[in-house]
């Protein structure tokens, strides 16, 4: 029988919506782009994925990091000599490949809105996703979910502290409270770490940052797996 008056915290990128698969189409079209003499495909991303590191610690995350982190694994491979007017030529196409992640409708995943619909009959549902505000926000608007949620979060990370705080702020019952996401590093171990109950729905395509093991919810704690959106119902 479903579980009642539950809060439910929401992941919003790739759990919501799709989000990864468009900037994994814009690292396509860069690596195809740079076409490296020396380094191969797997080796240019590899290079990428430790830009992207360093870009994060620095500006977070969301398109203007995705976009220095381009830029500076060309700057970083580049095989010829870097001249300004060949980081302007080549900083413009590399930032025409982020353009269409800006522009791309919202696509939600399957079920989402009839389910999301359903669930808030019973239960105090918050978004609960990391990024960029602007971008972020602009997001949910454009997905037409907004009104579904009682409270919206946009945080800078999601890490131990950042759910504690959330609990703190939100005044949560960590005993009732759910985080639900496809992100193993942001979604499910914090969550659990931070005395939440965690549910996990796989995605095909979650950021190769956000892969980690699933850990093992503590005594006490929940922790369940299900392999679509609509099947929260039968727990919820």
């Amino acid at each position: 029988m479903p579980i009642q008056d539950q809060t439910l915290l929401f992941d919003a990128d790739d759990t919501l919506w799709e989000n990864n698969i468009y900037f994994e189409r814009a690292i396509a079209s860069f690596i195809s782009y740079l076409d490296h003499r020396v380094h191969s495909a797997a080796e240019v991303r590899e290079r990428l994925n430790a830009c992207e590191h360093a870009t994060i610690l620095q500006f977070g995350y969301g398109l203007t990091s995705f976009r220095k982190s381009l830029i500076a694994c060309f700057e970083q491979l580049c095989e010829e000599p870097l001249t300004e007017e060949v980081r302007r030529q080549r900083h413009d196409s590399i930032v025409s490949f982020t353009d269409a992640i800006a522009t791309t409708g919202i696509e939600l995943l399957p079920a989402v809105a009839p389910t999301l619909q359903d669930l808030a009959k019973r239960h105090r549902i918050i978004l609960v996703t990391k990024g960029d505000l602007v971008e972020q926000t602009d997001k949910l608007v454009r997905s037409g979910l907004q009104p579904i949620f009682a409270a919206v979060e946009v945080l800078a990370e999601k890490n131990v502290g950042a759910y504690r705080d959330l609990i703190g702020r939100h005044g949560l019952d960590p005993a009732t409270t759910w985080m639900i996401g496809n992100s193993p590093r942001s979604d499910i171990n914090p969550s659990l770490a931070a005395g939440l109950h965690a549910v996990f729905i796989p995605h095909d395509h979650t950021w190769v940052m956000e892969h980690e093991t699933l850990d093992a919810a503590p005594p006490g704690q929940h922790f369940l797996q299900v392999e679509t959106f609509a099947d929260l119902l039968d727990h919820f």
